[in-house]
């Protein structure tokens, strides 16, 4: 067995969407001794709880894949949880990993750390060139927070630290919650209930936020745990790499694809009262491909492997409460 199998990888929010997928991708590319904690058996927001877990445990190798996270409306109802949860768990993570001697470190932040109006696709070098979007500022703030600390630890002390900075994720163990989830899982939630009600032997209309008219890009969230597993094995020769797909489509034509792979026939009413959020957010991902690494999973097919563990697990979704 490859020794360098067994080393110890703690895996932060391991249970998550994006946790979970790493975790399994570690496991299947042959890793055995990986380690997690829920959130009742360890509060990434206590550091002396997070100090004496290090002690303990002594991880080698840090995947902060945990976060306070949701979308325009979560975002904007708590922003003071949305920044103060994340500079807790992030710092926590970061400062006690660094003393504790773990010298490769991957944080995980969100394209939202870039400027609202930055210009399209989004460059690494864009970061604090601008304003950032409002209503989710607070969120994208304590991310940004949390890659100068690895930057720094990176100048400072030549530890391998680095963030990588995911386009909008989506894939099994989606939150799909109405109230905090992010578009494409609301989406699906939404197409599937109308699809399943009729009114007068049509299917039910389906009502979505905003225009349609904003640009987004999505990865497949198996997609991204193989960019962190990439990151983890290769030495990187900078500290900050976006990670997306680099193509993106109007919310209009992703509701017309999540219409059609869910099957539903009704009507969509767009919501033009309710926010559109930023209008394009594109990255430019060519950084990543020159370090040796490019997404594969087309969204079509990402979206239809989503909706089939949608069905699978319909009667054990995650709520997420605030």
């Amino acid at each position: 067995m490859n020794p360098k199998r067994n080393i110890r990888i703690f895996i932060a929010g391991h249970r998550g969407m994006v946790g979970s997928a790493i975790w399994r991708k570690l496991e299947a590319e042959g890793y055995t001794n990986l380690i997690g904690k829920t959130s009742t058996e360890l509060d990434l927001r206590n550091q002396a709880a997070v100090h004496d877990f290090f002690k303990a445990e002594k991880p080698e190798v840090v995947i902060d894949a945990a976060a306070r996270v949701g979308g325009i409306l979560a975002n904007n109802t708590y922003p003071y949880q949305f920044l103060m949860e994340n500079l807790q768990i992030q710092n926590n993570l970061i400062d006690t990993a660094f003393h504790s001697g773990v010298e490769k470190f991957i944080f995980l932040g969100s394209s939202c750390i870039y400027p609202k109006l930055a210009p399209q696709p989004l460059k690494e070098e864009y970061l604090l060139t601008a304003p950032l979007e409002p209503t989710n500022e607070w969120y994208a703030i304590a991310k940004i927070a949390g890659v100068k600390a690895c930057e720094a630890i990176r100048k400072q002390y030549g530890k391998d630290y680095i963030s990588l900075m995911p386009t909008n994720l989506y894939g099994p163990f989606d939150n799909f919650d109405l109230k905090t989830s992010h578009v494409l899982p609301a989406m699906i939630r939404k197409f599937h209930e109308a699809s399943q009600s009729t009114v007068h032997g049509r299917q039910s209309t389906v009502t979505l936020w905003g225009s349609g008219t904003p640009m987004r890009e999505f990865l497949y969230v198996e997609d991204l745990a193989e960019a962190v597993v990439f990151a983890m094995e290769n030495k990187f020769s900078d500290n900050l790499y976006n990670v997306g797909t680099g193509e993106d489509l109007t919310i209009k034509d992703l509701a017309l694809i999540i219409q059609k792979i869910v099957g539903h026939t009704g009507e969509i009413i767009w919501d033009s009262t309710k926010p559109d959020g930023t209008p394009r957010k594109l990255m430019d991902v060519s950084k990543m491909e020159k370090a040796g690494w490019k997404a594969k999973t087309s969204l079509e097919d990402g979206i239809r492997k989503t909706y089939l563990w949608f069905l699978e697990n319909q009667g054990s979704f995650k709520e997420v409460k605030i």
